[in-house]
């Protein structure tokens, strides 16, 4: 069985399916959902029919896009692939985005098994796979919807309860998501997390990625902070894994951050937003999708996703390197250059 499994591409490795699965679900939501919405949005405030449209078409394929890129993630080979496609629509369909994963996911690793066992594979591989994914939404997609939204409805109490110390809490484990070669955009995405919970996450994750920039500017120069600040502090992964320590300064920020945002300023969020911190700048976005835009609200997003997080970071990661705590390099990345 070992040999056999090894040979369809089937790990069953934990990593493999929630680090990696994970990982592509993001792009799968981002390629869909999120961009969806963005578009959405920026047609309804500027009254552009055609970008509403396009918005509420992409949004509506989050299922099949999940799907897609769950199977291409877990390098399934083409008819696996492309019935995969019908597996997340599926799963969404009856369970959100988890359930939608979850198909994906199960289908991709029973189809990548049938396929090209059989001599009629056209026909047997895309059914099988099709059929896994379906029995996995109808039979478990409401449940794993009903468990992770009714997690993300309990964060979302206690935060509104005790704004202080739960926001704290989630934008620092938020935060290290985002970081960790996880993805803090699914899981905040199958959280559903919305309000003052989903705005103290994304205050952590814009710690992190502003942190990081910051604090690694003297290394990496302008290419590593827009890379970092824009795209992703999980390029520091790597000296992370050298150095813990350079964690401090950025999850610092996050933790002194989040209780100025859900105890202060009301800040809030959805969850395509929740999870995003700076990338793209998608975590700004919905925040004035989700409170309106104004000068108010831009202030509160500058300090908050900006300004305060490249400060405190700065100050702290300085002080580090002065203890010889943050040496020389240990946040330099590999980018070809500055």
């Amino acid at each position: 069985m070992k040999q056999f499994l090894h040979r369809k591409g089937v790990t069953l490795s934990p990593k493999v399916y929630f680090v990696d699965g994970l990982t592509y679900m993001a792009l799968g939501l981002f390629s869909s959902l999120i961009i969806g919405l963005i578009v959405k949005t920026i047609g309804e405030q500027v009254g552009f029919t055609l970008f509403v449209e396009l918005g509420q078409l992409s949004m509506s394929l989050m299922g099949p896009a999940i799907g897609a890129a769950v199977a291409y993630g877990l390098k399934a080979p083409p008819l696996v692939l492309f019935a995969t496609i019908v597996s997340g629509a599926a799963g969404a369909s009856l369970g959100g985005p988890a359930g939608s994963f979850a198909a994906a996911l199960i289908a991709t690793e029973v189809g990548k098994m049938i396929s090209k066992e059989t001599k009629v594979d056209i026909i047997v591989t895309p059914f099988v796979t099709i059929l896994s994914g379906y029995l996995v939404a109808s039979s478990f997609g409401p449940l794993i919807n009903l468990l992770m939204t009714s997690i993300g409805e309990v964060i979302m109490w206690a935060t509104e309860q005790q704004p202080f110390i739960m926001g704290i809490i989630i934008a620092t484990l938020m935060g290290l998501a985002l970081t960790a070669p996880i993805s803090s955009a699914a899981i905040a995405l199958m959280l559903n997390l919305e309000g003052i919970a989903a705005g103290a996450a994304t205050v952590g994750c814009c710690a992190q990625m502003i942190g990081f920039a910051v604090s690694s500017y003297r290394e990496n120069g302008v290419g590593g902070f827009v890379a970092i600040g824009v795209g992703t502090s999980m390029l520091q992964v790597p000296n992370i894994i050298k150095n813990p320590l350079v964690l401090i300064p950025p999850t610092v920020a996050g933790i002194i951050l989040a209780p100025i945002a859900t105890v202060w300023f009301d800040m809030s969020n959805n969850a395509p937003g929740a999870g995003m911190g700076t990338s793209g700048f998608v975590g700004q976005i919905m925040t004035f999708t989700t409170m309106g835009f104004s000068m108010s609200v831009l202030l509160k997003v500058l300090l908050l996703h900006f300004v305060g997080p490249a400060m405190i970071s700065l100050v702290l990661s300085e002080w580090m390197r002065k203890r010889k705590w943050i040496k020389e390099n240990d946040l330099k990345l590999e980018l070809g250059g500055k």
